[in-house]
């Protein structure tokens, strides 16, 4: 099966070059503008081959998207992407602060927050940042009520959460963008990976913060 191109209107944000500049060492975090737009042109909108019903419940969620010029290494992995859910435990100072750098940079205090290596954004292929994307997205879960339903708000909005992967790796990833490492651990992901990937062959958990975090 071939895989699918990358539709030329749908060509993915860069991160700006104010972040590479070595002079400019003040601007090493900045907003991902036009992020949220091209999800929800490549992977949200149901005409475009790269959409995936996986993310349906995040049509309307809080989320923001962040550059990060700034290193970031775990357990002596390099880390390109992580999903936060956007919460301050802390004093009332700190706290402050940290809404308040949250405004200057979205004008709210989101409900979520995707930060992505720029160097990486910079660099990889198209098919390397949609599987980063998508395995950042699927961190946000629906919750399920008592039955095992998808669980809503009161307000009639999908109850989220942050999950881990579904065994070493969600399973949607695999089917789209093949095997990597952590292949055949359950039946469901080795029934995954024995189709053609839909996009291409990437394995993105290694170098994703919040699996990082989850796993230790």
């Amino acid at each position: 099966m071939r895989k699918k191109p990358i539709p030329i209107e749908n060509m993915r944000p860069m991160p700006p070059d104010l972040l590479f500049d070595e002079n400019n060492w003040a601007k090493q975090f900045v907003p991902a503008d036009g992020i949220e737009e091209w999800i929800a042109r490549t992977l949200m909108d149901e005409s475009s081959p790269l959409y995936n019903p996986d993310h349906a419940h995040l049509r309307d969620a809080d989320i923001e998207y962040l550059w990060a010029a700034v290193e970031n290494k775990r357990q002596m992995r390099r880390v390109v992407g992580q999903c936060e859910e956007v919460t301050f435990r802390s004093g009332a100072w700190q706290k402050g602060r940290q809404e308040q750098q949250m405004i200057e940079w979205f004008g709210r205090v989101p409900a979520y927050l995707i930060t992505l290596d720029a160097m990486y954004a910079r660099e990889c292929s198209d098919a390397e940042f949609c599987a980063l994307i998508e395995h950042e997205m699927y961190h946000i879960a629906q919750e399920k009520d008592p039955f095992g339903s998808p669980a809503f708000t009161k307000d009639g909005m999908p109850k989220l959460g942050i999950q881990s992967h579904d065994v070493e790796e969600f399973v949607g990833i695999v089917r789209r963008y093949g095997v990597g490492a952590a292949a055949g651990k359950t039946a469901e992901l080795v029934e995954a990976s024995k189709r053609a990937p839909e996009i291409g062959q990437l394995n993105i958990s290694q170098a994703c913060g919040t699996c990082i975090l989850r796993a230790a």
